[in-house]
This record gives structure tokens, C-alpha cells and sequence, in this order.
């Protein structure tokens, strides 16, 4: 069997295979509401603001799962719930080609929403996290890398499947393809940690493994992590943040059309902040350990109000290039520096019931994201009053992210010891 193979540490395995279905998962099951937006829009004649607030919803479920699935995760493991999370993705994918009715649309996107917690980077993270300590990072990178590119990958192909087939044949061609590409891999591949295949964390020796496990933080409960002014100030840094990212790229072709690009072109030069997330990601690698992290993560959240500026600021495709650079590589070290904070702070154990206790609150207060994009627009006409207030929201994420500091209790310290905390 392949978790048995002599020499390979199946904790790449995973990374791997979690990397390719990661880009599948994300470029059809998220994406895929920017793409189809506007061709639904043309046909049902829903109003823009009214089909994002069943995103909104969307988003809103998946945070209020997030915690529930995080816990199962700590305790049952991946291969069922990711398993069965994929199988839902193809119906609901077939289910949304047959819709007739905006309330049909909100009941599926509810679903689908719920579908998201299951199945795309939370639980993956906590697959990472539970294979690996000291190369979390690069294996969180091999993941990310590769699932930073679904936007570019997946832009383009949906909105020529929708030019050649319409939008409801195109719905079923991606439903095929996600049913291919990642039932089978989770049902076979996924497993929960490294002790239950003779592995050690990390594929080190045992003894080496020992000594890294002496070293490890303590478990911390949810509880116990609410009640620290970090979890706190890292909620309201990636709330911020991420209200601002999500509502400006669900309309970004949608805002791309109104400014005269051809829908396919609009559709391609959006993917290319997945490209641009990929570079962040690098960029974020490369510097490692070498910054503080609460550094890192103020300097990557402060590029995406830079971006905003430079698409209100700077005319023409000029200033879109500049944003597409500045935005996409934000959001890809985003993606990297949030589970990094939690790993770092609350270690292994409880990983996955923490890390879905911090996405709850910031998927619950970044859910009205794409229905305030929507609305804005349909109220304004345009959509650069919304940039100029999310600006300043950006602003505010890159300076409270610096207030957070690795919080250890005295019950971590030996009995003799009297040192203060450290920061990250």
C-alpha cells in the first residue's frame, strides 16, 4: 500500500493530492458564483445585489459550521467528512443547472454554503497541521501554491464552457469533472495522522520526534482561547480583512464588464490574481522565521488597501495590473498567515477545533461581504464608494494584527520559571 511505501513520508502524499483537489474544489464550487454571475443575470434578470446575497448566506453557513466541523475533525478525522462533503458539491452543482426561482437559488447556495466548511482550506489545514510541525509551512505552500492558481485556471475555462454551452450545460460539464476529480482521492488517500500508519510527525526518527513533542504547546481548550485578547484581536484583524477581499473579488467581473472588458478577457485578467496569490505565497515562504509573524502579517494585509487605491486612483489598465499584483498577493499570504498564527499560539492537538472557532467569527461577520457589493452597486450605480469605505477597513486589519502576541499560561512554564510571554 501506498502509506506503507519505504522512504516517502505520506504526509506529502496528502499535501499533494490535497493541493490538486484544493484547485479543483475552490475553482468550481467558489469561483464559479463571479463567472456565472452575469450570465444568470442576463437570463433570470436578478439584479446583482440580489444574487449575492445568496453567497452572503452561503458564507454566513459555512462559518456557523466551521466550529462543529473543526471539532469532528479533532476527533473522527478527514476521510468521511471530506468524502461525503464532495459528493454533496456534484449535487448541489446539478441541482443549481435546474434552478427556476431566486428562493430555489438561496436554498441551494444555503447548502452549499454548509457544503464549503467541508470541503475546501479549513479542514485541509487541519489535515496539514495534523502531519506536520516544523515543514507545516512548506507543506501548507505545496497546498496553497497550487490551489492559488484555481481562480486563473477555472476563470477562464467556466466562461468559455458558458459561451459554448450555456450556463446550465456548463454547470453540469464542471458537476462531472468535481465528481471525478476528488471523491475517489478522498475516499482512498485521506487519513487522520501520522501514528496511525507507523509514521511520526513530520516523517522524523522516533527519538527526534520525542524530543520535538516535549517542546510542543499544551492542549488549550476553545474556551480558553476565547478568553485571550489575541484570539480576539486575530478575529477582528482577518474579519476586517477579509470583508473587503471578498466582497471586491465576487464583483470584480462584474466590475470589469461595466468598464468595457469582453467577457472571456474580464474572466482572464481576474484569474490572474490566483497567480498573484501564488507569488505571495512564495514571497511569505521565503522570509519564514526571519520576521515576526504578527510583522508579516501586517505588511501582508496592508498591500490590499494599497491595491484598492491603486484601482480608484490610477486610470485604465495600468491601475488594474497594479491591483491585480498588490490584491492577489495579499490574499495568498493571507491564506498561509491566519492557520500560521494558530498553530504557532495553540499547537497540534486542538488545532482543528480552534482554527474553526477563529473561521466561524470571521466567516459570520464577512457574510454580508458580497450582498453589501451587490447593494452598493445597485443603490450607487458604480461601485467606488464601497472601494473607498473597504480602503479604509484594509487600513485598520494591517494595525490591529499587530497587537497580537503568543499567549502561554503559567501552566506551560516549568515550576521554577518566571518568563514573560514571547511574541510572534
Amino acid at each position: 500500500m501506498l502509506t506503507r511505501l519505504s522512504g516517502i513520508y505520506y504526509g506529502w502524499v496528502l499535501a499533494v493530492m490535497l493541493g490538486v483537489t484544493q484547485t479543483i474544489t475552490w475553482g468550481i464550487l467558489y469561483y464559479g458564483f463571479s463567472t456565472f454571475m452575469p450570465a444568470m443575470e442576463a437570463e433570470m434578470g436578478w439584479t446583482r445585489g440580489r444574487m449575492s446575497g445568496a453567497l452572503s448566506l452561503a458564507i454566513l453557513l459555512s462559518g456557523l459550521a466551521a466550529a462543529p466541523v473543526g471539532h469532528w475533525l479533532d476527533h473522527r478525522g478527514p476521510r468521511l467528512l471530506m468524502t461525503c462533503g464532495s459528493i454533496a458539491a456534484v449535487a448541489l452543482l446539478v441541482a443549481w443547472s435546474q434552478v427556476t426561482s431566486l428562493l430555489q437559488f438561496y436554498v441551494l447556495w444555503a447548502l452549499i454554503g454548509l457544503t464549503m466548511a467541508t470541503v475546501l482550506y479549513e479542514p485541509a489545514f487541519v489535515v496539514i497541521t495534523a502531519w506536520f510541525e516544523r515543514k507545516r509551512t512548506r507543506a501548507m505552500m505545496v497546498v496553497t501554491l497550487m490551489a492559488g492558481l484555481a481562480s486563473t485556471i477555472f476563470f477562464p475555462i467556466q466562461a468559455w464552457l458558458i459561451e459554448r454551452q450555456g450556463w446550465r450545460h456548463a454547470l453540469l460539464t464542471l458537476a462531472a469533472f468535481l465528481a471525478v476529480t476528488t471523491i475517489v482521492p478522498y475516499a482512498l488517500l485521506l487519513r487522520r495522522r501520522p501514528e496511525d500508519i507507523g509514521q511520526h510527525l513530520d516523517g522524523d526518527p522516533s527519538a527526534h520526534a520525542s524530543r520535538e513533542a516535549a517542546r510542543r504547546p499544551r492542549k488549550v481548550s476553545v474556551g480558553e482561547a476565547l478568553r485571550q485578547p489575541s484570539f480576539r484581536w486575530l478575529a477582528v484583524a482577518f474579519s476586517l480583512n477579509s470583508v473587503a477581499s471578498i466582497a471586491v473579488y465576487t464583483h470584480l467581473i462584474a466590475y470589469m464588464h461595466d468598464r468595457g472588458f469582453e467577457p472571456t478577457l474580464a474572466a482572464s485578467l481576474s484569474g490572474l490574481v490566483g497567480a498573484m496569490q501564488v507569488v505571495g505565497r512564495i514571497i511569505l515562504g521565503a522570509l519564514g522565521d526571519r520576521v515576526p509573524l504578527r510583522v508579516n502579517a501586517s505588511v501582508v494585509l496592508g498591500l490590499q488597501p494599497a491595491a484598492f487605491l491603486a484601482l480608484l486612483l490610477i486610470p485604465g489598465v495600468p491601475g488594474l495590473v497594479v491591483f491585480v499584483v498588490l490584491f492577489g498577493a495579499s490574499r495568498g499570504a493571507v491564506t498561509l498567515v491566519r492557520p500560521a498564527f494558530v498553530a504557532d499560539i495553540y499547537g497540534r492537538e486542538r488545532y482543528g477545533t480552534i482554527a474553526g472557532a477563529l473561521a466561524a467569527f470571521v466567516t459570520i461577520a464577512t457574510a454580508a461581504a458580497p450582498l453589501s457589493g451587490g447593494a452598493a452597486y445597485d443603490f450607487f450605480g458604480a461601485y467606488d464608494p464601497l472601494l473607498w469605505t473597504f480602503s479604509t477597513l484594509s487600513v485598520l486589519s494591517a494595525g490591529v494584527v499587530l497587537l497580537v502576541r503568543e499567549e502561554r499560561s503559567t501552566a506551560d512554564l516549568p515550576p521554577s520559571s518566571s518568563t514573560p510571554a514571547t511574541t510572534r
